[in-house]
Formats: C-alpha cells, structure tokens, sequence
C-alpha cells in the first residue's frame, strides 16, 4: 500500500491555487505528501508577452507556488489550447500517476467553461483507470501498483456548467485556516494579473478567492470559507467505495446535502429497479 499521496492536477498555472489549494495544504497537515502538476504551461494568457518567453515565466511562477503550499512540482507537457484528449497524453499523464502512486488526485470536473479543463479532467480520469492495468504502457514505462485510488472534481468555474446551470459540490471543505498560504501561492502568479483584469473582468486574485471561498463557505452553512469537491465513481479505481478525502479531513468537511439527496434517491430508484 503506497504511503498517502495527493495529487492535484490542473489544466494551467493557477488553477491549482484558484480551485484546489486550500484541500491540499489541509491534506500536507494530515500528513500526506502533495504533488503540483499542470497539463498546460501558461503560453497564451498575456497581452504582454510572447509565448516563449510568458511560458518561462510561468514555469518559475508555478515552480515558486508550488513551493510555497509544500507540493513536489511537475511540469507541463503542451501548450495552452493544446490540452487534446490523445493516447500520448494519457501516457504521459499515466507515467506520473504511478510514479507518485497518490491515492487522491484532484483536478477538474466533467464539465467547465472551456475545453482545456474538460479535457484534463477525461485525460486524468483515463490516466488514473490505468494505475494497476500493467498491459498499458505510460510514457516513459512506470511500473504499476495495485491500490485504491480515489479521484475527486473540484467546482467548475463559478460553480456553473457551460449552459450556466448551477453545478454545486458533494463536499465542502473548510479552508479557513488554509486560505493565506492558498493566497501567497496565487500571488506568485504575477504575469496573470493584467490578463484576467482584461479577458474576464477581474478585479484582483485576493478579491476572486476570497469571495469563491466565502460563497462555498456560506452554501456549506458550516464554514467561513470553503472548496468543493464531487467524488469520481469508484469502479475500476478503487477494489470497494472509499471516500478518504472525508476520512481523513473529518470535521473540516461537510456533505451538500442536496446533493447527497439526489444520490440517495438515485439509489433508491436502482434497487426498485
């Protein structure tokens, strides 16, 4: 049994601070080792820079933030735009799975404003189902382990799908007393200040996490502020339904219970079947 790992996984630089961060310090303090990995390098998100130069700048903003919240980094694989849902990538995506053998990964939902996000949340999903499968290959060859690993999704994108439905999470995680260090690691960021002012009209980093956090907090009517999460279906990741993101973090989550409503009747309606 690997030691417990968590593995956030987004598309680009900051969207592990912006929707992740704050669960992952909680797990670094109850002892997991965390581990930074991004699909994307950041290439295209400036009206300032080129993308050679913005995609080296950004690698050391993402190599600083992932110091900061105590997470081994990994870099990118391909540009912005580039995340494509291909063999290729799925290996390379495989190969640092078993490498780090995490027994949570987190990273994006199903469905999100833009195909990057999607596509890394199917590229992860399918990485993921080949951890024990020893006749896939990951590139470059990783030996496989046989565990339980679990996935969960955090919120998409002002926590709507891209019909503007709201799309709330199963869990709130209390982040409270992560949300500074979640905040130093996204201030390393510095090149992507000017670009989300321009392309989605936001005011600061500081305003945006602080107002996400405090909306999921106020939905969770237990915490100040607050990261959601939806867990992936376990089969073929895990032998039997775990859920160690709660066993672990145990009074710092919360279940929606409207959300654990729709499952139970879903249950329900199966067994009637």
């Amino acid at each position: 049994m690997p030691k417990p790992t968590a593995l956030a996984i987004g598309a680009h630089p900051d969207d592990i601070e912006f929707l992740m961060a704050g669960t992952l310090v909680l797990l670094q303090r109850a002892g997991y080792e965390i581990h930074y990995q991004t699909l994307a390098n950041g290439c295209h998100g400036s009206q300032e820079y080129g993308p050679r130069q913005l995609a080296r700048i950004r690698l050391g903003e993402a190599r600083r933030a992932a110091k900061v919240l105590g997470a081994h980094f990994h870099p990118p694989f391909v540009n912005d735009m580039e995340i494509f849902y291909d063999l290729k990538l799925i290996r390379r995506v495989a190969a640092v799975i078993r490498e780090v053998q995490p027994t949570i990964v987190l990273t994006h939902p199903p469905v999100d404003y833009m195909e990057d996000h999607t596509n890394t949340c199917r590229v992860v999903v399918s990485a993921a189902f080949t951890h024990a499968m020893p006749n896939f290959q990951s590139l470059p060859p990783r030996p496989t382990a046989d565990y339980d690993l679990t996935i969960y999704h955090c919120i998409p994108h002002s926590m709507r799908d891209p019909l503007r439905r709201l799309a709330p999470p199963e869990i709130f995680v209390n982040i409270t007393s992560t949300q500074p260090v979640k905040r130093r690691a996204l201030l390393e960021h510095k090149s992507q200040m000017a670009w989300l002012v321009a392309s989605q009209g936001m005011d600061s980093f500081d305003a945006k996490i602080e107002a996400d956090a405090r909306r999921l907090g106020k939905r969770s009517r237990r915490f100040k502020l607050a990261e959601g999460w939806s867990r992936h279906l376990h089969y073929g990741f895990s032998a039997r339904e775990v859920d160690p993101l709660r066993a672990v973090l145990g009074r710092q989550c919360a279940l929606n219970r409207a959300y654990q409503k729709l499952l139970d009747d879903g249950r329900r309606a199966q067994s009637r079947g």
